[in-house]
């Protein structure tokens, strides 16, 4: 029979001690150096769109009403657009952009850049850091 009480349950860890939960490893135990940081991800499209129509609108003080109703589009979905949370058609963008005085090619033209900007660090794996314009001359 067993040496236990008849109504105490008998444990046995699956872990062993230093790696269970709420247990801390002594500092002889914890690694030297943290873990690398991940690669740092690309911007997404949506994300460089919305941000560039937020950016034109409060530059005009205008409220998301104003420019929504100005493109004929709802005001939630304007916002989520503008949030990223949205992959917006172009005819979409067109009409915001047009609310906010400019064209599709001028909001393309913008988010492009600002996917340049953000995206020039994360280029640098050996190859050249120098800005690319998109024009290539071959003889």
């Amino acid at each position: 029979m067993s040496s236990q009480a008849p109504n105490q349950a008998r444990v046995i860890p699956l872990r062993p001690p230093s790696a269970r939960p709420g247990t801390a490893r002594p500092v002889s135990e914890r690694p030297a150096t943290a873990p690398p940081e991940p690669p740092a991800r690309e911007p997404l499209w949506r994300d460089l769109v919305g941000d560039v129509l937020r950016r034109e609108r409060l530059a005009q003080e205008r409220t998301l009403k104003d420019v929504a109703d100005a493109a004929r589009i709802s005001m939630p979905y304007l916002s989520e657009v503008e949030r990223g949370r949205k992959e917006a058609s172009s005819e979409v963008l067109a009409a915001a952009a047009h609310a906010l005085g400019f064209g599709l090619g001028d909001l393309l033209s913008l988010a492009q850049g600002e996917l340049t900007r953000r995206a020039r660090p994360a280029r640098s794996h050996g190859r050249s850091t120098a800005p690319y314009d998109g024009l290539c001359l071959a003889a």
